[in-house]
């Protein structure tokens, strides 16, 4: 008796220990969100970050997902980008309201495997993405695609290489146990993740994989406004934090990527519920979606949420606050010095 008392208390304790193993890929470029819901990631006791992947081919997104990550601790974690690799910026030219920051942020931080002026030495996604699947356990990596869908479109079409004999799709199949998509509108849209690069690469990603694939539309995060409480209360040293503010100049942001990272990490929690029971969906060439009601379909869901949308974004400035805070507990990050501050 003593000895299955030890074993089943070992045992519990092997299960709270467990940490789901988390693959971020992100168009962290045009919107802060992107910034905010790699905080999430790399500051979550839940995850294990396996690798980020960046499907926006600016040199200044990797080198800011790089910084991001070594100034939260997880400069080991390995980071592709899509290439060719040009020198973009954003510009506003919608609103004329939003400010730049990923040049702001790689110069400033510098740090990481892609400190400034090595981008180029990012990994391959595709070869990344291989690397990374080739080596974890069966059925334990959950995907969080959060930007444009080249990335995991070329996935599915890779072959056989060095890290692993399967084709991409039968990689997805043996490794993958859940893909969240931030993109689409449901149960009809056109969201800017599925048109804005390449729609049928989107289509292809979207209408071809065989897993199980979890959505988050435009309409749950628009109006779920957060970065209010990182920018007043977090620290001044926090990459994140000045992205918000640079970008942002103190208003609170839609919250579509860190919505669906929150999804990745915890699950349905006390935050979300599906919209559906049944059914898929549907991405047309224009990039525009729709779901399809069909019956024999239960692996593809669209997220709702189950509180309302301040609560939501309470719970996202906490989050971020905490994740901030634990990192500048433990260190004060050198930066370089800016001319002017805001």
């Amino acid at each position: 008796m003593k000895f299955h008392v030890t074993i089943c208390f070992l045992a519990s304790i092997t299960i709270g220990l467990a940490v789901k193993n988390l693959i971020v890929d992100t168009d962290l470029f045009s919107d802060v969100d992107d910034a905010g819901a790699l905080l999430l990631a790399a500051t979550s006791p839940d995850i294990n970050l396996l690798a980020v992947n960046v499907n926006y081919p600016s040199t200044f997104s990797a080198l800011t997902a790089s910084a991001i990550l070594a100034h939260y601790g997880q400069s080991e974690v390995p980071i592709g980008i899509r290439r060719p690799l040009a020198n973009d910026t954003f510009f506003d030219s919608w609103y004329y309201e939003l400010g730049e920051y990923t040049s702001k942020v790689a110069y400033r931080w510098s740090g990481g495997s892609l400190p400034w002026g090595y981008a180029e030495e990012a990994w391959d996604p595709v070869t990344l993405y291989r690397k990374v699947l080739a080596e974890t356990e069966d059925g334990s990596v959950t995907i969080a695609s959060i930007g444009f869908l080249e990335n995991l479109s070329g996935l599915l079409n890779s072959t056989a290489d060095s890290y692993s004999d399967l084709s991409g799709r039968e990689l997805v199949a043996r490794k993958v146990s859940e893909l969240v998509v931030m993109g689409g509108g449901y149960p009809a849209g056109h969201g800017y993740n599925f048109w804005g690069s390449n729609a049928s690469l989107a289509a292809h990603v979207v209408n071809t994989w065989e897993g199980r694939m979890v959505f988050l539309g435009g309409e749950v995060g628009k109006n779920v406004k957060s970065g209010m409480g990182l920018m007043a209360e977090g620290p001044e040293t926090d990459p994140v934090r000045m992205a918000y503010v640079w970008y942002s100049y103190y208003t609170p942001r839609s919250s579509w990527d860190p919505l669906a990272v929150l999804y990745a990490i915890h699950g349905l929690g006390d935050l979300f519920k599906f919209g559906n029971e049944y059914g898929y969906n549907y991405v047309e060439p224009n990039g525009s979606n729709r779901w399809i009601w069909d019956q024999e379909m239960r692996n593809q869901f669209f997220l709702r949420l189950e509180t309302d949308e301040d609560t939501a974004a309470k719970k996202l400035d906490q989050m971020f606050l905490q994740g901030a805070l634990s990192v500048a507990k433990r260190r004060s990050m050198p930066m370089r010095p800016a001319h002017d501050e805001l």
